[in-house]
């Protein structure tokens, strides 16, 4: 399941405050504000699948699918399904993992527990005909159970970054025998997140990535390769944790955060709730020395949308440029 980054990634954009991007001296402070992003998943016209086809899972299998009138398609992030929503194919999901949240799919029924974990009896009663998933989600016994029961089983690369997501388009499509409408969906996102993402600028505000659980005592910085970074990159930041050298996510430390002295600090929502919300996150250590916490400057991020990868992230890129380049009110 990922591990420490998996922890980090159920997601949507939610928030931003307004100061200069640019400005590190201490100055007057910024007002958190939330960020609107649109909930909804503009589908594909329904294709008709052409099968059987086998493809090759990501775990070195040749996967046969012969039916693809029940999907499961359930990972860490909720991407895996808003693919197949965009593909046209929503009406064929019969279950949802935790992370799955759009207006489309909230209302199926869960097979991931509180942990994301996924529950076998869960998924087989809901007689699913192909499951697609990734290396996020797991435990891996409950895979093989699903396949000794005939459930066909594809995953695909878990790589979550930006430029990921026409290679997951293109991989769920081919699995559910649908490959025009993949390259259809993928040529889509491409032509949005070219649109989207904000013109040359002479400076870049520096953003980091935190991933709070207070209650656990969990307390991550997201680096090179969290996915966190490709997203701040494409929005027209500098992650904070790739200038401090750090790789996938590592428990924060004052060292790191005054090495990269973030203009910006990027959060979820549910990460800013458990460690009492702006004013616990800026009084922590380390934190509160930043010029982030000097200007009050954070963006606060809804658990379902910032990290998924998938049809919306072009918007999610969107409302990042906008709310970094956004001067205090």
């Amino acid at each position: 399941m990922i591990r420490v980054a998996a922890t980090a990634v159920a997601v949507a954009l939610l928030g931003a405050s307004g100061c200069a991007a640019t400005s590190r001296a201490a100055g007057p402070a910024c007002t958190p504000v939330t960020l609107s992003v649109d909930d909804r998943v503009d589908a594909l016209p329904a294709p008709v699948p052409r099968l059987p086809v086998t493809v090759r899972s990501a775990d070195g299998r040749d996967v046969t699918v012969r039916d693809a009138s029940r999907i499961l398609a359930v990972n860490l992030y909720g991407s895996l399904a808003e693919i197949v929503y965009g593909l046209g194919l929503g009406a064929r999901l019969v279950g949802r993992d935790r992370s799955t949240t759009f207006a489309g799919a909230r209302n199926l029924p869960l097979v991931t527990g509180t942990g994301h974990d996924l529950a076998a009896e869960a998924v087989l009663r809901l007689d699913p005909t192909v499951v697609i998933t990734d290396g996020s989600i797991g435990p891996n016994a409950v895979l093989a159970q699903l396949r000794a029961a005939g459930v066909p089983v594809v995953l695909v690369d878990d790589e979550q970054s930006v430029a990921g997501v026409a290679t997951h388009v293109r991989a769920v499509a081919a699995a559910l025998g649908v490959r025009d409408a993949g390259e259809h969906l993928a040529a889509r996102i491409g032509r949005d997140l070219l649109a989207a993402r904000p013109g040359a600028a002479t400076t870049k505000p520096v953003v980091a990535f935190l991933y709070l659980r207070g209650s656990a005592g969990v307390y991550l910085l997201g680096g090179d390769g969290a996915g966190s970074d490709d997203l701040i990159e494409a929005a027209g930041g500098i992650d904070a944790g790739t200038r401090a050298h750090l790789q996938r996510f590592r428990p924060i430390t004052s060292e790191a955060l005054a090495a990269a002295r973030p203009d910006v600090i990027l959060v979820m929502t549910g990460s800013l709730a458990s460690v009492g919300g702006v004013d616990g996150l800026l009084a922590m250590p380390g934190i509160a020395q930043t010029p982030a916490a000097a200007h009050r400057r954070v963006i606060a991020v809804d658990d379902g949308l910032l990290l998924s990868f998938g049809t919306r992230t072009p918007r999610v890129v969107s409302a990042l440029a906008n709310a970094l380049r956004e001067p205090c009110p």
